[in-house]
């Protein structure tokens, strides 16, 4: 639900995996800012300050989230959380829906118990990026509706990014069709801060572009090859070897500090 006003927030905490992380925009140093940080600096600037802290890491599961960053989390006792992962879960092998559903739960149950406001976002069906996403498709759908559940549960603010057309539109996202790019990640943020009422916030993050795209059928052909070759063939051979890209990773930023 959203809130009746604009607060002030002292200490926020991102939680997650490689969304949260930041990847696909880059900072020009060789990392990423992220729809996170983005928000944490929408914040700082509006407010004058905050301290952030992002512990996410790319590659982990919701289990995995809950296990490695929820006690980090309440002991730095935010007064914001965002939590979103379920993206590794919905590609994985295996998807136990009502795992993930109930490790949303707990970490959004607990972080609110702290004292924090909580934000999720839905994840948009993958299909019209890329074909295969059909497969995984009802796994997304169950995602969305356990954050939802979860969020009504909790008292959480659920910003359902995955219901407006413009969610999916090639322009928001990287080449690998998994991670935003950082027109993306600016969207996201720009959704959030809608939904904290931040001073200048609007809900034209959800408009469509005011072109439509209309590649020919030799250009979608060659973004397809491209994208098996580089993105598709390189994760199923990683995935046979037992590697995730959570291996040897700390947190992004694990401590409280100032932007």
């Amino acid at each position: 639900m959203p809130l009746p006003s604009p607060a002030r927030f002292k200490r926020y905490v991102a939680l997650g995996d490689s969304s949260t992380e930041g990847l696909d925009d880059p900072d020009g140093t060789g990392g990423y800012i992220g729809w996170s940080q983005r928000l944490a600096e929408r914040i700082s600037e509006t407010q004058g300050s905050l301290l952030y802290a992002n512990l996410a890491v790319r590659g982990l599961t919701t289990a995995q989230v809950c296990e490695r960053q929820l006690a980090a989390a309440l002991a730095m006792q935010p007064d914001l959380a965002t939590v979103f992962c379920g993206t590794n879960d919905v590609t994985a092998l295996r998807f136990d829906a009502r795992r993930v559903a109930a490790d949303i739960e707990h970490m959004q149950g607990s972080l609110i118990a702290g004292g924090a406001t909580v934000l999720s976002f839905t994840l948009p069906d993958l299909t019209p990026l890329m074909p295969l996403a059909r497969l995984i498709a009802p796994r997304i759908a169950a995602l969305n509706s356990a954050l939802a559940r979860a969020s009504r549960s909790t008292g959480a603010i659920l910003v359902d990014f995955a219901a407006y057309p413009v969610s999916t539109d090639t322009r928001l996202w990287s080449e690998d069709r998994i991670h935003a790019n950082t027109t993306g990640h600016t969207r996201i943020a720009e959704a959030l801060a809608d939904a904290l009422h931040l001073p200048g916030s609007n809900q034209a993050w959800h408009h469509p572009f005011p072109t439509a795209l209309s590649p020919t059928r030799l250009q979608r052909c060659a973004v397809e090859l491209r994208w098996t070759r580089r993105h598709l063939l390189p994760w199923l051979w990683a995935g046979l070897r037992g590697r995730s890209s959570a291996d040897g990773r700390v947190p992004k930023r694990p401590l409280l500090a100032p932007l």
